[in-house]
């Protein structure tokens, strides 16, 4: 099993890749691979090659810093991109979203990442609190001891859900039936 995790930062190895580090780890103990995919570059190459590793994963993690209290321009960006050329094997997946802040933001940016999850039918993985981390730095982040605890227990939960998805498949049970979209237009 293998967990697609998008760094949307545009410091590649700032504070939400720490955060994304210590879930990543966490998979790892649980036998669950994971890849930090950099999605803080919107441009479209990036975009479709996360998209083809979408293809192949079993879950997604979305991450992003808190600018001007909502997800970086980046990372909305990328994912309304991401959503067209991979809403399909989005589908029914287990997925979270994480947010890196200084201070404030950081629940209001959260909202704005489950939505995507929520339209793909995607069953939201949380935590103990909600998913984020403070600080500056990435030193400061690992300071946040409350914020660190949140990323594992974030990790153990992604783990649990996988592995009772695997078990669930294994024993037979197959995913709900898709229905065709129904779209009410009241406009005439």
């Amino acid at each position: 099993m293998k967990v697609l995790m998008l760094n949307g930062s545009p410091r590649k190895e700032g504070c939400t890749y720490t955060a994304l580090i210590q879930i990543a780890g966490v998979l790892e103990k649980n036998g669950i691979e994971s890849e930090i995919f950099q999605a803080g570059t919107p441009e479209l190459e990036n975009v479709r090659a996360a998209a083809e590793k979408m293809k192949e994963a079993d879950a997604l993690i979305v991450g992003s810093p808190v600018y001007w209290a909502s997800p970086s321009g980046q990372i909305i960006e990328f994912m309304d991109k991401f959503c067209s050329l991979a809403g399909k094997d989005m589908l029914l997946k287990p997925a979270a979203a994480i947010a890196s802040a200084r201070r404030a933001g950081t629940t209001a940016t959260l909202d704005v990442l489950l939505k995507y999850f929520s339209f793909h039918q995607m069953p939201i993985v949380s935590s103990n609190y909600w998913n984020m981390v403070h600080g500056n730095t990435p030193d400061e982040v690992l300071q946040d001891k409350e914020g660190i605890q949140i990323m594992h227990v974030l990790g153990k939960n992604m783990a649990w859900l996988l592995h009772c998805l695997e078990a669930g498949k294994n024993a037979g049970i197959s995913k709900p039936e898709s229905e065709e979209k129904v779209k009410t237009n009241f406009i005439r």
